[in-house]
C-alpha cells in the first residue's frame, strides 16, 4: 500500500465525489489532514475501489484498522469485508456507517463480527436552512447573540466576514497559535487537541489544493474566528474546523450562522462531526437541534 499524502488528492477525487456514506470520516480532504504524527494512512486502489488503512493511531502501533472501502458499485457483503479485513493484516475495520448495518443487516454481520458502537464517533446532522433562518423558539438564544455581536460589532463596521483565500492563511495561522494558547493545545495531557491543531494546519495549507472552503472573520481588521468545511456526499458537507475567541460574546453564534449562508450554500445538510464524548461539545451541538444522530460502529473479526 502506498502512504496517503495531499499528493494524491486528484487521483482519489473521483472515487470519493461518489462516495454513498455520511459519517464525516469519509470526507478525503479529512482523511488526509488528519495523516502526519498522530495518524498513518495508507491506501490501495483494486477493483475500481480505494481502500484506506490507518496503522499508527496516536502514540501506539497495532494492526491497525480500515474504513469501508469507496468508490465501488456498492456496499460490500459481510462475507467479502471479513476478507478484505484480513487480507489488509488487520482485525477491524471501524467508522462503519449505521445505514451499512441497516442495509446489510446485523445479523448477517454476526457470524463473522463482533460489532461494537463507537458512541463518541456519532455525528450530529443539521438541515442547513434550519442553520440559515434560525427560526422558531428554539433558536432565540442564538438569534439574541448574533443581535449582540451585530450591534457591537457589524452596525459599526467594526467586524467582517469573507472566504479564506491564500493569501489569508498566514493570518489564520497566527490566530490559531493565538486560540491554542488560550486553550492550552500544546500541554502534553491534551494530545487530541495536539493532534487537531496539526490537521486545522494542514487544512489551511492546502485550502487552494484539496477544495476546503473556508471563512474567516475580522474584527478590526484582526481575524478572530474561522471555519473550514469539505464535501462529503452529492448532498452533504462537513463543517471540519471551527475556531472563534470565546470571550467575543456571539462571535461563535455569528460564524455558525455564517458558515450555514456561505460555506454549505448548495448543500441541502451540514454535518458537524461528533462531541469524542466531552460533555460541554455536546451540549453546544445539541443546542443547534440535530435532525439525526448518525451512528458509528466498529466491526472486529471473530476468533
Amino acid at each position: 500500500m502506498k502512504p496517503l499524502t495531499r499528493a494524491d488528492y486528484p487521483l482519489l477525487k473521483s472515487f470519493f465525489e461518489r462516495q454513498p456514506h455520511r459519517l464525516s470520516t469519509y470526507s478525503l480532504p479529512s482523511i488526509i489532514a488528519w495523516n502526519g504524527d498522530c495518524f498513518e494512512s495508507h491506501y490501495e486502489i483494486a477493483d475500481g475501489e480505494v481502500i484506506v488503512v490507518t496503522r499508527k493511531i496516536m502514540d501506539h502501533d497495532d494492526k491497525g484498522y480500515l474504513i469501508l472501502p469507496v468508490g465501488g458499485n456498492g456496499r460490500p457483503a459481510p462475507a467479502a469485508l471479513k476478507e478484505l479485513v484480513m487480507a489488509m493484516g488487520c482485525e477491524r475495520i471501524c467508522f462503519v456507517p449505521g445505514d451499512y448495518l441497516q442495509e446489510v443487516g446485523e445479523n448477517s454481520l454476526h457470524p463473522y463480527f463482533d460489532i461494537t458502537e463507537q458512541k463518541e464517533y456519532e455525528d450530529y446532522l443539521y438541515l442547513t436552512q434550519d442553520l440559515v433562518e434560525l427560526k422558531g423558539n428554539r433558536y432565540a438564544k442564538k438569534r439574541n447573540l448574533i443581535h449582540q455581536f451585530t450591534r457591537e460589532y457589524l452596525n459599526h463596521n467594526r467586524a467582517t466576514a469573507g472566504m479564506i483565500t491564500e493569501k489569508d492563511v498566514p493570518e489564520c495561522l497566527d490566530f490559531l497559535e493565538k486560540w491554542c494558547d488560550l486553550q492550552e493545545c500544546d500541554k502534553e495531557q491534551e494530545k487530541n487537541m495536539t493532534c487537531e491543531k496539526a490537521a486545522v494546519i494542514e487544512a489551511l495549507h492546502t485550502i487552494g489544493e484539496l477544495d476546503w472552503r473556508g471563512l474567516c472573520v475580522r474584527i478590526d481588521g484582526e481575524i478572530c474566528a474561522f471555519a473550514v468545511m469539505s464535501h462529503l456526499t452529492q448532498d452533504m458537507g462537513v463543517l471540519n474546523f471551527e475556531k472563534a475567541y470565546p470571550y467575543i460574546k456571539g462571535l461563535y453564534q455569528f460564524l455558525d450562522n455564517e458558515c450555514a449562508k456561505e460555506l454549505f450554500h448548495g448543500y441541502v445538510f451540514m454535518n458537524k462531526e461528533s462531541d469524542m464524548d466531552l460533555a460541554t461539545l455536546a451540549q453546544s451541538k445539541k443546542s443547534y437541534h440535530p435532525v439525526e444522530m448518525l451512528k458509528s460502529y466498529s466491526l472486529t473479526i471473530k476468533s
